[in-house]
Formats: structure tokens, C-alpha cells, sequence
């Protein structure tokens, strides 16, 4: 098990490590067996990462004897409602899972949001441990604590902040993960550069191809200072008060995306993104606050590794500044009546404003709809 990397979180009473390195499903035992008095554990996973990833886990907890049971979901967006969340803890509780059982998130951030949520929920409470497949849920949505649904609404609007009692990153399940889905995945790595790394993200201006292909020492030095940036802002501000929403950098503008296409697949959460994060730049310089040149050279860096900088190939009917405008007001990062946005004045350096015009907003937005693909 050398090359593994371990970061931890500490927060008081619920502190846990991170851990990142290659076989680590093969491994589990070393790290879930003591947190498992029980000997079992309840894995929460889709169809397909249960046909890829579940027997291992499966074989790596038998040899220390430790059972393994399963509640498997459709594939999807489509997965992350009510209905499945019922469908769940109906599971759980058929399996008569007890406070001090531990539940498994073995997927992407869409099984690890619905399974957080489920256990946050579950006799008040019960532990969960992380074990995210996709580079998007590696580097964001596994680390941190933070659970949700969607609804018609709005993504992510029914939810808490549950931390997990353990985070394993196997980055050998990538090696099954589409292209499509590593680059995605990637532009939540570009965003911790962004954000607050200008070091990092020259780092990435040579490197992030190699990342997306997988090469080893790469992908892991990528995947690990992103979870590294990640963590210390959320020991700083867990609840989202203050900096943590920084991690929002291009969210505000990609949900909306998002719920304009209708999670029909045209859009993953990664590419929208990638395109909300230039948008969020644009906004910036546009209101005199970055460099024209720090948004050409984001807006470079993500199409140069095949990532949408806007939205001109994917809008259709019905997509106006107005539309997405709507899909804003529903957002979670409404305070006190204003939606507040992640800006920046530079690369590496982001920040959050509610005092943002409207009608700058809606500029950006018709911006990243006309722009030719």
C-alpha cells in the first residue's frame, strides 16, 4: 500500500481521514473494520458500479470477516428524489440497520449525496462512509459532509450537512470511468486552482491532460491537493457562513444549466460547471474586478482539454438569460432576499458578493448562450 496519501479533516467530535492511493477497495478491511462493530456493512451503489467495483469491496471486507449487503439503484440524475431515498431507508430498515450500524456510499455523487442524506436521516443519525467512483465526487462532493435530493425545484435543495466517518479514494476505479465523465470530473480540479492556487492551476495549464488520461503520480498529486484545498476550507467554515461557499466558484451559474436542460444528460454537472466558471470570470471583468486576461486564459485551459466554456452547443428552446435567471432564484446561495456569487479578481483569487447588478448578471448570461461553440 505505498503512495497513499491521507488528509484529515478535523472537526470537533466528528473529525476523519481522507484516504487516496490505488486498491484501496481491495484494502477496505484496514480502514472500515474499525468502524464496523457489527462485522457488516450495507453497501449503497448503483447498478453499474455494482456490476464494476462491488465485489471487490465485497472480497476486500470478507477477509476480515466482515458481511456485506447491498441496496443497489438505477443509474442517474434521475435516482436522487424522494422516491429513491424512500426506497432506501425502506431497505436499510428491512435489514434492520442500528445506530451504531455503517452504510456505504459506493458511486458517484449522486449515491454518495442520496446515501449521506439517508443516513443523516436514519434513526437520527447513523455513520457513513464514502467511496466515491467518479473524479467529481473524488475531489468534491464525497468530502465535507454535505447531503441532498433534488426536487422540480432545483437540485440539491432538500439536504444536511452529515459528515462521513471515513472517506476511502480508490483511484483505480477511474480506470473504468468514460472520458467524458474524467473531464467533468476534472473541472471541479480546475476550480480549486481558480478559486484560491494560482500555483496549482499553472501546475494544471501543463499538466491537465495527463491528469484526465490517468497518469498515476499525476492524477494522484491532482485528486490530493484538491481534496487538501477542500478540506481546509471546510475546517474553516463547515456550515457554509462565510468560506466555504467560495467551493461554489461557477455553481451559481451551473445549476441553472443544469436545471434548464433537465438533467437530460446534455450537461453533466462537471461541463456545467466548467462553462459557470467562465461565466463567473466574464462576470468578474465585466465589472471591472479581474483581468480580461485571467478569463482568456481559464476560458483556454478548459477548451483546451475539451471541457464547454459556454453553452451555445447545448441551449435550446425555451434557454433565455430570463429562464436561467429563474432557475437563480431558486438557488440555496439566496440570503436575505440576493443570490450571492462567487467572483474573482484574478486566478487564485475568488471571493463572494451579494452586490452584483442585475443587469450584469443577465449580460453574462446571454454572453454564454450566443457565443459560437
Amino acid at each position: 500500500m505505498s503512495g497513499v496519501d491521507t488528509i484529515r479533516l478535523a472537526l470537533p467530535g466528528r473529525g476523519y481521514d481522507t484516504v487516496i492511493g490505488y486498491g484501496l477497495l481491495d484494502e477496505a478491511a484496514r480502514w472500515l473494520g474499525p468502524l464496523l462493530p457489527r462485522r457488516r456493512a450495507i453497501a449503497i451503489c448503483d447498478d453499474t458500479v455494482a456490476r464494476l467495483h462491488l465485489s471487490r469491496l465485497q472480497n476486500g471486507l470478507a477477509r476480515a470477516g466482515i458481511a456485506v449487503e447491498n441496496v443497489t439503484l438505477p443509474p442517474g440524475e434521475g435516482s436522487k428524489d424522494f422516491a429513491h431515498l424512500e426506497r432506501v431507508i425502506d431497505r436499510l430498515l428491512d435489514l434492520q440497520v442500528a445506530r451504531d450500524d455503517v452504510v456505504v456510499a459506493l458511486g458517484g455523487g449522486v449515491i454518495g449525496d442520496l446515501a449521506g442524506f439517508a443516513a443523516s436521516i436514519l434513526r437520527r443519525g447513523i455513520g457513513i462512509v464514502q467511496i466515491p467512483t467518479t473524479l467529481l465526487a473524488q475531489v468534491d462532493s464525497a468530502v465535507g459532509g454535505k447531503t441532498g435530493i433534488n426536487t422540480r425545484h432545483g437540485k440539491n435543495l432538500v439536504g444536511t450537512i452529515h459528515q462521513p466517518v471515513c472517506v476511502l479514494v480508490d483511484l483505480a476505479t477511474l480506470a473504468t470511468l468514460p472520458l467524458r465523465q474524467r473531464r467533468a470530473g476534472y473541472a471541479e480540479i480546475v476550480k480549486y486552482g481558480a478559486l484560491g492556487d494560482a500555483a496549482f492551476f499553472a501546475w494544471l495549464e501543463d499538466a491537465g491532460s495527463r491528469v484526465i488520461a490517468g497518469a498515476p503520480d499525476l492524477l494522484q498529486h491532482a485528486v490530493t491537493t484538491s481534496i487538501r484545498a477542500k478540506a481546509g476550507i471546510v475546517m474553516a467554515d463547515e456550515r457554509e457562513t462565510g468560506e466555504r461557499a467560495l467551493l461554489n466558484l461557477g455553481h451559481t451559474f451551473g445549476h441553472a444549466f443544469e436545471a434548464a436542460a433537465g438533467y437530460d444528460g446534455r450537461l453533466l454537472h462537471g461541463e456545467a460547471v466548467s462553462a459557470g466558471m467562465v461565466a463567473a470570470f466574464a462576470l468578474s471583468a465585466a465589472l471591472g474586478l479581474c483581468p480580461a486576461g485571467d478569463v482568456a486564459r481559464l476560458r483556454t485551459h478548459l477548451a483546451a482539454v475539451g471541457l464547454p466554456t459556454d453553452l451555445a452547443a447545448v441551449a435550446g428552446a425555451g434557454w433565455s438569460p430570463e429562464a436561467l435567471l429563474g432557475h437563480m432564484a431558486q438557488d440555496k446561495k439566496v440570503k436575505d432576499g440576493a443570490l450571492r456569487f462567487v467572483l474573482a479578481r484574478g486566478i487564485g483569487r475568488a471571493f463572494v458578493s451579494a452586490a452584483v447588478p442585475a443587469a450584469a448578471v443577465r449580460a453574462a448570461l446571454a454572453a454564454t448562450l450566443e457565443r459560437a461553440p
